[in-house]
């Protein structure tokens, strides 16, 4: 008997340790963290941590400029400064309630905010009724993501972490690149029916086929995002039953700085802001254009682009830095990927709502800008490794993408050739 009683002593006072459940390491964390959370606390991480911050004050000196002397070359770029903070600053809110939420849920929060610059932009522009605008500026995110982003993305991870090569999941790589020619076929379509004169109601067909192509791409999308969660929750059960994914250390260990409800809150103060600052943006475009000698072509595929991207950018190469390339890819390509398949048909759909005749004809040189562009990303992607080499070559065709938008003569825009003319006012010649 004692000695049974020395068994059930033993038994009750020293447990068998149990694996512990996925996440606890967020889950501790946000415990020891919640008694400093606060107002100051969470203003002080949001508004000061970050150094790109101290930009912030352009976007109101932007405003005061366009109320005071209404000079618009200087109220876009100020306007195009104070709004890249707001954009990281927006990043890092969704990053912060993505830990709440789950690893899927803030996967797919992370990928819609990434993208709520542009959403926001384009929703401006389609009010001014600067369709070509919202065409452009969306068509320059997907070349931005697709080169600029994943090239410095492949190049930085490669020169950081002193690999040959870099590995990362080919089977996504390879579903986004073909949602990604998927969106190219929906764009071709319109603008071959247009160029070529072959619509059966000369000017209504190609914007009718625009319309319904844009509900198809819509529910691909969610089809996609369905397939995706699936997905995602067969990982995570692996992942219980003792497999790894490459982002899970990153998440187990990882722990909010600030509340639930105050990240939401700064996901609305952000967003806000952001809209107050594009409304600006997209106004002085023109005057910019024209005070500057720069194209609005190059501006909206260029210039807006790469600030609504800054989130995007920095995420992802530091994700390749740390070699954890399958984050960059996501980043990157599923950023891409959604503005393609939600965000291009969803602005052809709200222009439908408030009357615009917003349409898949990005013309036939931003097309063919685009399907080259895919076709080259999906046959660096198809093998599943990157290096040093890649990155630079995806960065050098970017810079030529760049180039050819700048001596890029939109037919639709006022004032097509003002940007040529500070060339032939110095006495230079093409020839």
């Amino acid at each position: 008997a004692p000695v049974d009683g020395a068994d059930g002593f033993q038994d009750d006072n020293h447990v068998a340790p149990q694996s512990p459940p996925h996440n606890i390491g967020a889950s501790s964390q946000r415990g020891v963290g919640s008694a400093d959370w606060g107002v100051f606390s969470s203003m002080k991480i949001v508004l000061f941590k970050s150094k790109l911050n101290f930009l912030i004050p352009c976007g109101f000196l932007a405003i005061l400029i366009d109320y005071i002397s209404q000079n618009q070359g200087w109220v876009f770029p100020m306007s195009l400064l104070g709004i890249i903070p707001l954009a990281e600053r927006l990043g890092f809110a969704t990053e912060q309630l993505g830990l709440f939420t789950g690893r899927t849920a803030g996967g797919l929060l992370n990928a819609t905010f990434g993208n709520a610059t542009e959403l926001v932009i384009s929703i401006h522009a389609l009010r001014s009724g600067k369709l070509r605008v919202v065409q452009q500026s969306l068509l320059g995110s997907i070349l931005s993501n697709t080169l600029l982003v994943l090239g410095c993305a492949f190049f930085g991870g490669g020169l950081a972490c002193g690999k040959t090569e870099q590995a990362f999941r080919k089977e996504d790589a390879v579903l986004n690149s073909g949602l990604l020619l998927m969106a190219v076929m929906g764009l071709v379509s319109p603008a071959m029916l247009y160029y070529t004169h072959t619509e059966v109601n000369l000017g209504q067909s190609a914007l009718a086929l625009s319309r319904f192509s844009s509900c198809i791409m819509l529910v691909a999308y969610a089809a996609f995002v369905y397939f995706e969660l699936s997905n995602s929750r067969r990982r995570d059960e692996a992942c219980e039953g003792g497999g790894r994914d490459q982002g899970d250390d990153d998440y187990e260990y990882a722990y909010p700085e600030i509340s639930k409800w105050e990240a939401i809150a700064w996901l609305a103060i952000f967003t806000a802001w952001i809209s107050v600052f594009s409304g600006f943006l997209v106004d002085a475009i023109e005057g910019a254009s024209k005070a500057w000698k720069i194209p609005i072509a190059f501006i909206s595929t260029v210039l807006l682009p790469i600030v609504g991207n800054a989130a995007e950018h920095a995420s992802a190469v530091m994700s390749a830095i740390k070699d954890k390339l399958d984050i960059s890819l996501g980043v990157a390509i599923g950023s891409s990927t959604q503005i393609s398949m939600f965000v291009i048909p969803f602005s052809v759909v709200t222009g439908w709502m408030m009357g615009q005749p917003m349409d898949l004809n990005f013309h036939l040189f931003e097309t063919a800008s685009l399907l080259i562009t895919v076709l080259v990303v999906a046959f660096l992607l198809q093998d599943g490794t990157s290096n040093c080499f890649k990155g630079l070559m995806l960065i050098l065709c970017y810079l030529i993408v760049a180039a050819s938008f700048y001596v890029y003569a939109d037919p639709n825009i006022d004032g097509k050739v003002s940007h040529l003319s500070f060339f032939w006012d110095k006495g230079f010649s093409p020839l």
